[in-house]
């Protein structure tokens, strides 16, 4: 059977449900879409019928809004960036990147005495560990300590393992603006994001340890950091502690982050967090989930600013990498909307570092050495601290 001159297969025929709808989208007359489709047909495979469709609507929402964007984007070529007292920073980019990478360790000895490969990565080696924080039921982890180069302390979240990042994936494809931000009238987000902050283990360890720090060092900056999962956990952290612990300098930069709110909360997280870089990379295809469209911008996920996109340009016979600073609406269609992201590997690769476990990473951890305060939990978490020690920094200095 043919309609509009494509071949429609039969009931009986091999390819059925999503795949088939798959097929005549890749088969029709505008199709530039047809290798993001494709990518996304392997994820669709062995899903539920029902869940498999509400799949590939919002993958249509995504591409339909995309090929809208594209047309802005030829029509404001001249588009002014909007002004900002906070400078990006190329070298803060760095360190806080060899953070994000550095906090994936999943022996977890290693990571609290910061001797683990990554911690010795050259803008990092000095770092004073403080805490780490593992909350085994939600397969959670971050770390607390003092970059005494930088004055600040540093808060870092892990991403997802890299065995669970399709799942992942096609997870956060599908979740929903459920949950209102509290004290945000309109504001409304991901209850799933936010409770990975709010109501686990992390929370509490982190503001425990902030104060401890505080009464150490005194007023030293908080620069909150984290990849994917990680930078969506690092943003409601860094909004936390402006909010309800009214820190008055706090810094959030985040690396492929998936969207965490719509455009109200959007609004509100910049209003309270002027500090913001929110970094992508080429084809990212994180960044890109959960779909936005501008034709229901009061329905769907929307990004806060402000991004600055990283992604290679050719210059005579080379390839450049370029930080592309983005205007402050937080959905730049100049910027990494204005490619198909379609890249896992993009996404696990930022200045060249690996945004990944460096193990085979169950949540099982490695016996510690007993030099330090162990808290074991009733589900098995963990929480590894000492106390801030600035006459070691200075010997070591």
């Amino acid at each position: 059977m043919k309609r509009h001159g494509i071949d429609i297969p039969s009931h009986n025929a091999s390819i059925k449900g999503c795949d088939h709808l798959l097929h005549i989208l890749s088969l029709s007359p505008r199709r530039p879409q047809k290798f993001v489709l494709s990518y996304f047909s392997s994820i669709m495979k062995g899903m539920h019928h029902s869940r498999c469709l509400a799949l590939l609507f919002a993958v249509l929402l995504g591409l339909f809004s995309l090929s809208s964007e594209r047309e802005i984007k030829n029509q404001h070529r001249e588009l002014k960036h909007g002004d900002s007292d906070y400078v990006f920073n190329h070298t803060l980019a760095i360190t806080l990147a060899q953070y994000s990478s550095a906090v994936y360790t999943y022996d977890v000895s290693a990571l609290f005495s910061w001797t683990c490969p990554r911690c010795t990565a050259d803008k990092i080696k000095d770092f004073e560990m403080v805490e780490v924080i593992v909350d085994i039921a939600y397969c959670l982890q971050a770390f607390i300590g003092v970059d005494h180069n930088l004055n600040a302390i540093i808060i870092a979240f892990r991403g997802t393992q890299m065995l669970s990042i399709r799942n992942w994936i096609e997870d956060i494809l599908l979740i929903k603006l459920d949950l209102d931000y509290p004290g945000l009238p309109g504001a409304k987000v991901h209850s799933g994001f936010y409770a990975s902050y709010h109501n686990t283990r992390l929370r509490p360890a982190i503001l425990s340890a902030i104060l401890k720090l505080k009464n150490t060092y005194g007023n030293f900056s908080i620069i909150v950091t984290g990849h994917s999962l990680g930078g969506a956990l690092a943003s409601f952290c860094a909004l936390d502690l402006v909010i309800n612990s009214v820190e008055k300098d706090v810094q959030l930069m985040t690396f492929g982050q998936p969207r965490v709110g719509n455009a109200v909360f959007a609004t509100s997280f910049n209003k309270y967090m002027p500090k913001v870089i929110r970094m992508t990379h080429q084809n990212d295809i994180v960044p890109h989930l959960p779909p936005y469209s501008s034709f229901f911008p009061k329905t769907t996920f929307r990004h806060f600013s402000r991004e600055v996109w990283l992604h290679e340009e050719e210059v005579g016979n080379d390839k450049q990498l370029v930080e592309q600073i983005c205007d402050d609406s937080g959905e730049d269609p100049t910027c990494s909307r204005s490619v198909y992201g379609n890249s896992v590997s993009d996404h696990l690769d930022y200045y060249g570092l690996v945004l990944t476990s460096d193990g085979s990473y169950t949540c099982k951890l490695i016996s510690t050495d007993g030099n330090e305060e162990h808290n074991e939990g009733v589900e098995g978490d963990i929480r590894l601290s000492r106390n801030p020690n600035p006459t070691l920094f200075r010997q070591s200095s």
